[in-house]
């Protein structure tokens, strides 16, 4: 294990914090991995023209690192997304043996050319003019189970993986909800129930659902202007590579877990509150119960299943444990097919692996009132279920969402799957989200009113 001092162990906490709790939402996220808004553009900052980690060795103004935090530096963290595990330990979910299953190619060549005016703006844009303003690094869309539409940009390829973010949070709430529909998890029930080492932190008297939902009380900051903000300690105790010499603190996600400590004043399952440590209960929770951990039950469950065409990988903390709210990566095309599987409610080539029953629930959505009160204005309307966020829009989307622009973004009324990977210099959505999310919409009408047209041709 290699030795940092104190400045270089902060600043590789700072950047494995990035990684690891890549759920934040905020400017504070984007002060402390030193991203700016002002950056430079796509093709300006287009990993293969700037030439990181190219030679044997690369030379040293372009090697990158996490023991001095550079590997997650924008612009730096446009080569590093695609190859997280190089830099962090890692976990697998096997594919398995299997031949992986193709997918049908249809593709639209009309789609590049869809206009749509961002939000707030005047003048419109073009679908292939957002892919660089996102700074896009991987977007396929399908449309009735055929691949539409794909596109490669930086580092991502076909054959490569990219850090999902807080995409894993879908994922791990899937899994909880599977289990809650099979009785193996109750989410009624209180969360000591499983983790009775939680009794005395601020889970203590919080049910399962409320952890699914994100409505609990956690007193619990991302201010990274503060010294003392709680945030500090959760980087530390899930930097899967602690420093030895120095106060550890808590060692692991799960020993964290155990200090948080309720906000005063506040009732649990009242207000969504956008807080990483919930999924990480959630994913102990998910290993307690089915005795298997995280990355071990989206294998069985989910990733042999598919014909998925690489294996993923979660990170890991440094006693072995998945991190279950934002370490995952994956292929381009694997995401999709989880996509299709949630828009076909949860059924894939006949096989129903997703309990339909927990479908329905995701897309219902949770309550619009808790999520209300959690400030998110941006985004009016929406709820939080099974750590999906729900549009509630007249399409019944739904997304699975991380920093820096990843999403899954599944639209029923257009039967339309979109998974993009990006790596936005501002880590909040709300970057993006204006474009985006008008872009996804425009999508979805034009795939619409091009089968209509079909249908009224075939009749």
């Amino acid at each position: 294990m290699f030795k940092l001092d104190a400045g270089a162990a902060r600043a590789f906490t700072t950047a494995t914090l990035a990684f690891v709790l890549s759920g934040a939402t905020g400017q504070s996220h984007a002060a402390a991995t030193g991203q700016q808004s002002g950056a430079a553009g796509a093709a300006a900052t287009d990993p293969r023209a700037l030439g990181w980690m190219q030679g044997f060795p690369p030379p040293p103004d372009k090697r990158l690192s996490a023991a001095d935090g550079s590997f997650f530096r924008f612009p730096a963290l446009r080569w590093s997304v695609v190859h997280m595990r190089e830099f962090l330990p890692t976990v697998e979910v096997s594919r398995g043996l299997g031949a992986p299953s193709p997918l049908p190619v249809a593709l639209d060549g009309s789609i590049d050319a869809i206009r749509f005016t961002p939000t707030g703006a005047r003048a419109p844009m073009t679908w292939q003019e957002s892919l660089a303003a996102n700074y896009t690094d991987g977007l396929v869309v399908l449309h009735r189970g055929q691949l539409v539409y794909e596109f490669y940009a930086g580092e991502l390829r076909e054959d490569r993986s990219h850090a999902a973010m807080s995409v894993t949070k879908s994922l791990t709430g899937t899994l909880a909800a599977m289990l809650a529909a099979e009785g193996v998890i109750d989410p009624g029930a209180p969360v000591t129930r499983y983790l009775p080492e939680l009794a005395g932190s601020a889970f203590a008297d919080a049910r399962v659902r409320e952890v699914m939902d994100m409505t609990t009380c956690l007193r619990y900051s991302e201010d990274y202007a503060d010294p003392k903000a709680e945030v500090w300690e959760y980087a530390k105790a899930s930097n899967p590579l602690p420093q030895p010499g120095t106060d550890p603190g808590p060692m692991g996600t799960t020993a964290y877990l155990r200090t948080l400590q309720p906000e005063p004043g506040c009732r649990n399952g009242q207000a969504f509150a956008y807080k990483t440590p919930n999924a990480d209960v959630l994913g102990w929770i998910v290993a307690r119960a089915s005795g298997t951990s995280v990355a071990t039950l989206l294998s069985e469950r989910i990733w042999r299943h598919l014909g998925m065409e690489q294996a993923g990988y979660f990170q890991v903390d440094a006693t072995g444990m998945p991190v279950a709210g934002g370490g995952f990566s994956a292929g381009l095309r694997d995401l999709a097919r989880f996509g299709q599987l949630l828009l076909d409610g949860g059924t894939w080539q006949g096989e129903q692996l997703i309990p339909r029953a927990v479908v329905e629930d995701i897309r219902k959505g949770g309550s619009r009132t808790a999520f209300a009160r959690s400030g998110h204005s941006n985004l009016a309307g929406w709820s939080y279920r099974d750590m999906w966020w729900i549009t509630h829009n007249a399409n019944g989307a739904f997304a699975a969402r991380g920093v820096h622009g990843q999403t899954i973004y599944i639209d029923p009324r257009a039967d339309m799957v979109i998974v993009r990977f990006a790596s936005h210099p501002q880590a909040g959505n709300a970057a993006n989200d204006p474009t985006s999310l008008p872009a996804y919409q425009a999508l979805a009408d034009h795939l619409m009113s091009r089968d209509a047209k079909k249908v009224g041709v075939s009749s």
